[in-house]
């Protein structure tokens, strides 16, 4: 009786265990094991139908020397340095004239946020393709002004230009964390301000920026993240092309592992984009110290 009063005792006193036991196992089983295996999986050749024969170095060496991989990643640099930038922009821009109490802008909260729900979906990605097309609504605009069709699909500045904006168009997310920072800015700095003279712009570049800062790094380094994972956008809209211009590193990952087999060059590709990641976030972080503004000391 003792025993089973004891083992009782102890099954309540850990109860809140038990709990997260389901979570332990799915954390486990999917996501330390892909993780774990994947870095594994990197220095083989491992093939998915035939095995592993070979364990070395092989495939970051490939990774290091084959010129279509090395213009993979340089072409996902590339998309991420215009979108990142021109997302965050475009999202404060849209939050800061929907702060302003305008007639109907609950409405417009709405509608802004509505692209970042459909955004990811594969039909907004085929409609988005259609749009840009030669025959597409872009042309067709263009031509009623007397402007000549571009054709966006065939040159490579054009095409990454499409798939740009299509995440760009997708900054609704973004938009709703900077309003909601937004909001935050106390109004009294903004009147104290107008009576010294301040006007709007320098209000916002000297008042606004500066106290939402934390939320401007927040979004930096979530939308980061997000850049070098897009996959859809190239995918779908331009299929990698022309000649591989909008070929992002997440299209050679997916070709080597579902279309190649090589579930090793694709463990490998996936290990050096997240070692980019993490060498990149480490330096916003470092970073913010001299531009992200804290309310409080213990902040930094």
């Amino acid at each position: 009786m003792k025993q089973k009063k004891g083992f009782g005792k102890a099954l309540t006193e850990n109860i809140g265990f038990w709990f997260i036991v389901p979570w332990l196992v799915g954390f486990l089983c999917f996501k330390v094991y892909p993780f774990a295996s994947s870095l594994y999986y990197s220095f083989t050749n491992y093939d998915l139908f035939t095995g592993i024969s070979k364990h070395g170095l092989m495939n970051y060496q490939t990774i290091f020397t084959d010129e279509d991989i090395i213009r993979a990643f340089q072409v996902t640099f590339k998309y991420a340095i215009f979108d990142v930038p021109l997302k965050l922009a475009f999202a404060l821009f849209i939050a800061y004239i929907l702060n302003f109490k305008l007639k109907g802008v609950n409405f417009f909260r709405t509608a802004y946020y509505i692209p970042s729900i459909l955004g990811g979906s594969i039909a907004i990605a085929i409609l988005w393709r259609a749009v840009f097309n030669t025959d597409g609504l872009i042309n067709t605009v263009l031509t009623a002004f007397g402007m000549e069709k571009i054709n966006w699909m065939a040159s490579a500045n054009g095409a990454l230009t499409v798939i740009v904006l299509l995440r760009v168009w997708q900054f609704g997310s973004a938009m709703v964390i900077f309003l909601a920072a937004l909001k935050g800015v106390s109004e009294d700095l903004y009147e104290a301000a107008s009576i010294d003279g301040a006007g709007k712009w320098t209000q916002f570049f000297k008042i606004t920026v500066p106290l939402i800062t934390p939320v401007i790094f927040y979004n930096l380094i979530t939308q980061l993240c997000q850049a070098f994972q897009e996959f859809n956008g190239p995918f779908l809209v331009t299929k990698g092309g022309p000649n591989g211009a909008t070929t992002l590193i997440s299209i050679l990952i997916y070709n080597n592992a579902f279309l190649r087999h090589k579930m090793g060059m694709a463990s490998a590709q996936a290990w050096v984009l997240f070692v980019i990641v993490c060498v990149l976030t480490t330096v916003a972080f470092v970073s913010q110290k001299k531009w992200v503004y804290y309310s409080d000391e213990d902040g930094r």
